[in-house]
């Protein structure tokens, strides 16, 4: 996971929108991105979708639709989201949120093409 360095950018603003399912945030540099949780969910830092090293990371499939049912503060540096799958360990750095909306459309191209990969899908079983 991405570390806080002290010129990382800050939220401004973080707005959660149950009805489209995204997270928005606002950046002090001027940036803003809006995630989708389903994003948010398959990108997660935590050690149960990353893995414990390069090459153990866990295809996550069936998370369209997720939702955020909680977004707890962690200090002044993260967030943890809880899943309505049950997922509530990935700590989500303000350099990493950042660094999720920066990249977001690599992320989902290589999402779905390892699903592709892999004969799985985005929708629930």
């Amino acid at each position: 996971m991405a570390g806080l360095r002290p010129e990382s950018p800050r939220p401004t603003a973080i707005t959660l929108h149950q009805a489209s399912q995204r997270l928005e945030l606002s950046f002090d540099d001027g940036a803003a991105f809006s995630l989708p949780f389903e994003l948010l969910r398959v990108c997660s830092p935590s050690a149960e979708v990353q893995g414990h090293g390069p090459g153990q990371e866990v295809l996550q499939v069936g998370k369209r639709g997720v939702q955020i049912t909680a977004l707890e503060p962690v200090g002044h540096y993260a967030l943890r989201p809880v899943f309505s799958d049950g997922h509530d360990s990935g700590l989500y750095s303000w350099d990493y949120l950042y660094q999720l909306g920066r990249d977001q459309d690599r992320l989902w191209a290589d999402y779905e093409s390892r699903l592709r990969a892999a004969g799985a899908s985005r929708d629930p079983a």
